[in-house]
C-alpha cells in the first residue's frame, strides 16, 4: 500500500493540519498513559523542524451533551506536549470560530497551535462523528495541508479525518500512520514465516472477521481469554460458569472445522468461585472444572505449549489478553505471554492494541516488543482486511 507519507511533503512556511489520536487515559485531569502523545511526537517535531505553521487536533472521550464536557479538554494534553517539544504549545479552546481562525493566520513557522475536542461538535447533531460535510469543509479551510497521524480512528469515517481530506489539496500519512500501515498491514498481508496469531478477550463475536481472515494467513492461532470457553464448551468440554456466548456455540464449532488445526486451545486452565481477584483460585484441566468454578485464566500448560509454539514464529500478532489481567491472581498468563515474545530473537512481535498494549506497557515490556499499536478497533479492523476510511483518503503516491 503505497501512501503519500509526510515527508513527501514541501510543508515549510506551509499551514499543516495534523489530526493526531490523543484520546489518552485521565483522572482529574491528569493524564495517566502518555503513550499516544509520544508516538506522535516524530511527525510532530519532523514538521516543526521543517518550517511549518502547526495545528494539531484530536478527540478526547465521547461527547453526546453538554454535561459531557467535563473533564474532556485538551489543554492539559497541550500542556504535557510542551513539556515534550520544548517549546509553548498555543491551545484555542474553540473548535472554530473567528478566535481560532484568526490565531491560525497569526502562526509563524515552527509555531504549534492544538484546538479543542473535536468531539465537542457532536452536541448538536453528531457534526465530528457523522461526517457533517460542512464541518470538514471548514476545518480544511484553516489549513494548506493535511496529515493523518490518528490510526486510533482510522476505521471511522469522521469530519476531522475523511472530512478534511475531501476536501483540501494533499493528504498525507503521519510517521504513526505509517507505521501501523506497515508493521500491522504488512504482517498480516507478507509476513515473516512462522506467522502465529494470538487472539484474547471475552466473546468469539468480536473475533469472528478476525479469525476468518488470519485462517487464511497465518500458521496457527493461539486462543486464550474468555473467547476460549465458547469454544470448548462447543466441543462438549465441561466449563462451569465460565463466560460463553450460547449463541455462538455452532460458530465456533465452524471455525474449528474451518481451521483444519490451526487454532490451538488452552490445556488446562485457572478457575475460582467467584469474580475476584482474592476468591480462592486453583489449576484444572477441562475435564476436572466444577459445574460452579468459572476460569479467569490460562495455565501453566497451556502456556508452556503456546510458547512452545512460538519459539520459531517470525511474526506474532497479539490482539487480547488470556485472562483477567487486571487482577493480579490472574494475570500470569497474560504476563506469561509478555515474557514470552520479549524472547523471541530475529521476530516482529506486533501488540494489536487496546487491553493486549496496556498489558504489555503495564508489565514492563514495551521496549521489548517490536510495535505496540494506538488503536485497538482499527488494528481489529485492519487484521480483518477490512479497508479503513482514515488510511484509505490519504492520498496514493
Amino acid at each position: 500500500m503505497a501512501k503519500k507519507i509526510v515527508s513527501d511533503l514541501n510543508v515549510n512556511g506551509k499551514t499543516v493540519l495534523i489530526r493526531v489520536d490523543f484520546n489518552v487515559p485521565m483522572k482529574d485531569s491528569v493524564i495517566t498513559d502518555d503513550n499516544r502523545i509520544i508516538q506522535a511526537l516524530p511527525t510532530i517535531k519532523y514538521v516543526i523542524e521543517n518550517k511549518a505553521k502547526v495545528v494539531l487536533f484530536s478527540h478526547l472521550g465521547r461527547v453526546k451533551k453538554e454535561e459531557d464536557k467535563a473533564g474532556k479538554s485538551l489543554e492539559p494534553i497541550a500542556k504535557k506536549l510542551e513539556e515534550y517539544l520544548g517549546q509553548k504549545v498555543k491551545f484555542i479552546p474553540h473548535t472554530r470560530g473567528k478566535i481560532l481562525e484568526d490565531a491560525v493566520k497569526a502562526l509563524l513557522p515552527g509555531e504549534v497551535l492544538m484546538f479543542e475536542n473535536t468531539r465537542f461538535e457532536d452536541i448538536d447533531g453528531k457534526k465530528e462523528s457523522k461526517n457533517d460535510p460542512e464541518l470538514g469543509k471548514y476545518w480544511a479551510s484553516l489549513g494548506d495541508l493535511f496529515v493523518n497521524d490518528a490510526f486510533g480512528t482510522a476505521h471511522r469515517s469522521h469530519a476531522s479525518n475523511v472530512g478534511i481530506a475531501a476536501n483540501i489539496d494533499e493528504v498525507a500519512a503521519g510517521f504513526l500512520l505509517e507505521k501501523e500501515i506497515n508493521f500491522i498491514g504488512g504482517a498480516v498481508d507478507n509476513p515473516d514465516r512462522p506467522f502465529i496469531a494470538i487472539l484474547g478477550g471475552a466473546k468469539v463475536g468480536d473475533k469472528i472477521g478476525v479469525i476468518k481472515n488470519l485462517l487464511k494467513k497465518a500458521d496457527k492461532i493461539l486462543i486464550g481469554g474468555g473467547m476460549s470457553y465458547t469454544f470448548m464448551k462447543s466441543q462438549g468440554l465441561e466449563i462451569g460458569t465460565s463466560i460463553c456466548e450460547n449463541d455462538k456455540l455452532d460458530l465456533a464449532q465452524e471455525l474449528i472445522d474451518e481451521a483444519a488445526g490451526k487454532l490451538v486451545f488452552p490445556i488446562d486452565l485457572k478457575v475460582t468461585k467467584e469474580f475476584s481477584n482474592e476468591s480462592d483460585a486453583r489449576i484444572a484441566s477441562f475435564d476436572d472444572v466444577q459445574p460452579d468454578e468459572m476460569g479467569l485464566d490460562i495455565g501453566p500448560k497451556t502456556l508452556e505449549n503456546y510458547a512452545e509454539i512460538l519459539k520459531d514464529a517470525k511474526t506474532v500478532v497479539w490482539n487480547g489478553p488470556v485472562g483477567v489481567f487486571e487482577f493480579s491472581n490472574f494475570a500470569g498468563g497474560t504476563i506469561g505471554i509478555c515474557k514470552v515474545l520479549s524472547s523471541l530473537k530475529d521476530a516482529k512481535t506486533i501488540i494489536g492494541g487496546g487491553d493486549s498494549a496496556a498489558a504489555v506497557i503495564q508489565n514492563g515490556y514495551a521496549d521489548k516488543v517490536t510495535h505496540i499499536s494506538t488503536g485497538g478497533g482499527a488494528s481489529l479492523e485492519y487484521l480483518e482486511g477490512k479497508t479503513l476510511p482514515g488510511v484509505a483518503c490519504v492520498d496514493d503516491l
